[in-house]
């Protein structure tokens, strides 16, 4: 498919014509401030005089405008700035506009203007009536034979003439009032369209604007929501029928999981239906999982030691490796049976999904298991999920007393330090409760830890929908 000239009423197209094919000029933004604003100026410039309603920044760097539209038949460079080409001139298809660079008066001053204009306007038109009128009262009657005076007719021909004069300097006033009002309107309309691009949620929207990236993605700056872009770009996939571009795709997966927004918001939000939203928020969730899987990593046991907190160290030592605990999330009611009986969590009263989740002393998450039916015991999770396979020998691991993994993580070689129970005891000993009391001081890390998941993703605190959920036989 060719390149379409974007000057209204052009037909030229590559390949079918001889006219070469020239961009939209590019905003420089490495050769200094006067660089910039020039270029800005001249990008302002090229759009006023292509004038299309339907262009959006969106659609810049497809702009192409032919030779045809130049004196010389090429853009002349950026300086100097009164270069016969510094923009297209020709056959533009529409009124041509003869400057950008207009100041536009203040409020108070435009109102002056028009009561100038208008003042103007009215006295012109009472020097025509007063013409008029003289012209009616010293017309000689045919009856009267001594007229009170003489009227020649090249003093009445001065006077028409000098009002038409006047009519003419009203019209051309009226002329270029209509012409600049035409730019000042004309650049007002270019600067809303770069105001609405950089209210959308795009590159360039979010770009030096970090609170608007952490409200929507729960990244502390643009900078790392780039950096994670650029991981998953090549895995993202476009067409040239896709509504949606890759950033825009990874976007809808992170303000989904961050808010919760439903589909039918986030379609108005990026004007497509809500089943593209859904369609978009399946395919690249997928992608984000499998690529970003191998940040959550299970840490050396010289790095753990290396920074373990002074809490441990005085408690436990540097053996402690993890401190584990489960969580689940409501989700729908599956319509079959058996999902149904294996999701319902008895604790939460509802179907839920459940994961094991470990973290280090530091408090980095350091393992999170497959999700499981809300009727597994921690158990059973933590003897299937592939925990075990991760502790080294000597290794201790600080849970909750629901973890009835002693035997499993013994046989591994390693230590589990749950609170004491006080089952078939009047009460706790002494050394018991300190043991315990220390236990908990650092075994609630991994409680916040899952908090702050909760927190800073908000669809985690709604019931997911069945269809977010993939069904796994073993």
């Amino acid at each position: 498919m060719g390149v379409h000239c974007a000057i209204i009423g052009c037909s030229n197209e590559s390949g079918r014509c001889k006219a070469s094919f020239f961009r939209l000029p590019a905003i420089i933004t490495n050769q200094g401030e006067k660089t910039e604003e020039l270029s800005t100026k001249r990008r302002t410039l090229w759009l006023s005089r292509i004038s299309r309603a339907d262009l959006t920044p969106k659609s810049y760097p497809y702009v192409r405008v032919c030779s045809e539209h130049f004196e010389k038949g090429k853009p002349s460079p950026l300086y100097p700035e009164d270069g016969l080409d510094w923009a297209p001139s020709l056959k533009l298809g529409h009124q041509k506009v003869t400057s950008l660079a207009i100041q536009t008066p203040l409020r108070g001053n435009r109102m002056k203007q028009r009561e100038e204009k208008k003042k103007s306007v009215e006295a012109a038109h009472s020097l025509l009536e007063l013409f008029n009128q003289s012209r009616q009262d010293e017309v000689p009657k045919l009856d009267d034979p001594e007229p009170d005076h003489e009227v020649t007719c090249e003093s009445a021909d001065d006077d028409y003439v000098n009002a038409q004069h006047v009519q003419t300097e009203l019209s051309s006033d009226s002329i270029s009032a209509l012409e600049s009002d035409y730019n000042r309107l004309t650049v007002e309309n270019i600067e809303l369209r770069q105001k609405l691009a950089s209210m959308t949620i795009s590159e360039e929207g979010l770009k030096d604007n970090d609170d608007k990236v952490k409200l929507l993605t729960g990244f502390a700056s643009y900078h790392i929501l780039m950096t994670v872009f650029s991981f998953l770009e090549p895995s993202l996939h476009v067409t040239h029928s896709s509504a949606l571009t890759k950033f825009q795709q990874m976007m809808v997966v992170l303000i989904r999981l961050k808010l919760a927004f439903p589909c039918l918001y986030l379609a108005d939000i990026f004007q497509v239906a809500p089943s593209t939203i859904s369609k978009v928020f399946l395919n690249c969730l997928n992608v984000m999982f499998v690529k970003l899987k191998p940040l959550v990593y299970w840490p050396q046991r010289e790095e753990i030691q290396l920074t373990m907190p002074m809490e441990f160290r005085k408690h436990f030592g540097l053996r402690v490796a993890a401190i584990i605990d489960c969580f689940e999330i409501f989700i729908e009611r599956p319509s079959g049976l058996k999902a149904r009986a294996e999701t319902w969590s008895n604790y939460k009263h509802h179907n839920t999904a459940k994961y094991l989740i470990a973290i280090t002393p530091q408090g980095n998450i350091s393992f999170i298991s497959d999700g499981y039916g809300g009727r597994a015991s921690d158990k059973i999770i933590t003897n299937t999920s592939g925990f075990l396979e991760k502790l080294l020998h000597g290794d201790i691991i600080l849970a909750d007393r629901g973890f009835d993994i002693a035997e499993s993580i013994a046989q591994a070689g390693c230590e589990l330090k749950i609170p004491a129970f006080t089952k078939g005891k009047p009460q706790l000993s002494a050394l018991d409760v300190e043991n315990t009391r220390k236990l908990a001081h650092v075994r609630i890390h991994v409680e916040r830890v899952i908090g702050l998941l909760r927190n800073k993703f908000e669809i985690l605190h709604k019931t997911i929908p069945i269809d977010f959920l993939a069904s796994t036989d073993n």
